[in-house]
C-alpha cells in the first residue's frame, strides 16, 4: 500500500539527483508530494504509528523542514504533543517557545532517513535540553547502515547512491537536480 501511494502522489521520482548528503542517486523520495494529501499521509503515517504502539514516549520532535508535517501527523495520531527544531545560523535549535523537559522520552520524525544527519542534529538538541531520544520514525527508510536509535518506517527502500566522482549518471553527462531543502557546503 505505501509504495503504491508514494507512486500515486508522485513522491517517488526517477532521474539524477544531488542529495543533501552530497551523494548522487537515480531515485529520490519527495515526500512533500505525499504530504500535500492529508488523507494519504494519514494512511502512510498510520503504518508508522502502528509500529510505534509499543514504544513509550511523551513528545514527537521533527527537524525542519522534512520532519515538521510528519511530527504533526504522528503526534495527532498517537495523541502526543509535536514540536520541531529548525536551523538558526546553520545550527539546529529549538525556537518558538518550544520546550523539552528533562527526562521526556522523545520520538524524532523525518520524511526520509538516508544518512541520519538531520535526525542526529535534532537528537543533539533534544539531549541538550535533557530529553531522551527513544526512537526515530520516518516515511521512507533509505539508510544502508545501522542507526544510533531504533528506526520505524512506513517503507524501506533500497535506493543506490554514489559519491559524485563515482556517479554513473555524471559519467554520462546527465545533469542533476537538487530537490532537498538543506544547503550543501
Amino acid at each position: 500500500m505505501v509504495l503504491e501511494i508514494l507512486k500515486e502522489t508522485e513522491a517517488l521520482l526517477e532521474g539524477h539527483f544531488l542529495l543533501s548528503s552530497g551523494r548522487h542517486s537515480d531515485r529520490y523520495c519527495q515526500c512533500a508530494k505525499l504530504l500535500q494529501h492529508p488523507d494519504k499521509a494519514e494512511k502512510v503515517l498510520g503504518v508508522v504509528c502502528e509500529k510505534l504502539k509499543d514504544v513509550e514516549f511523551d513528545l514527537v520532535v521533527g527537524p525542519a523542514m522534512g520532519g515538521v508535517i510528519v511530527a504533526y501527523e504522528v503526534g495527532r495520531q498517537v495523541k502526543k504533543p509535536a514540536i520541531f527544531t529548525e536551523r538558526e545560523n546553520g545550527e539546529m535549535t529549538l525556537r518558538r517557545g518550544f520546550e523539552i523537559r528533562k527526562g521526556q522520552k522523545v520520538v524524532i520524525t523525518e520524511d526520509v532517513v538516508t544518512t541520519g544527519k538531520s535526525f542526529k542534529e535534532a537528537a543533539k538538541v533534544v539531549e541538550e535540553h535533557g530529553g531522551e531520544v527513544v526512537a526515530v520514525a520516518c516515511i521512507v527508510d533509505r539508510s544502508s547502515k545501522e542507526m544510533d536509535y531504533p528506526l520505524y518506517s512506513a517503507i524501506k527502500l533500497n535506493v543506490e547512491s554514489f559519491e559524485a566522482d563515482e556517479c554513473p549518471l555524471c559519467k554520462e553527462n546527465i545533469p542533476y537536480v537538487k530537490p532537498g531543502s538543506r544547503k550543501i557546503k
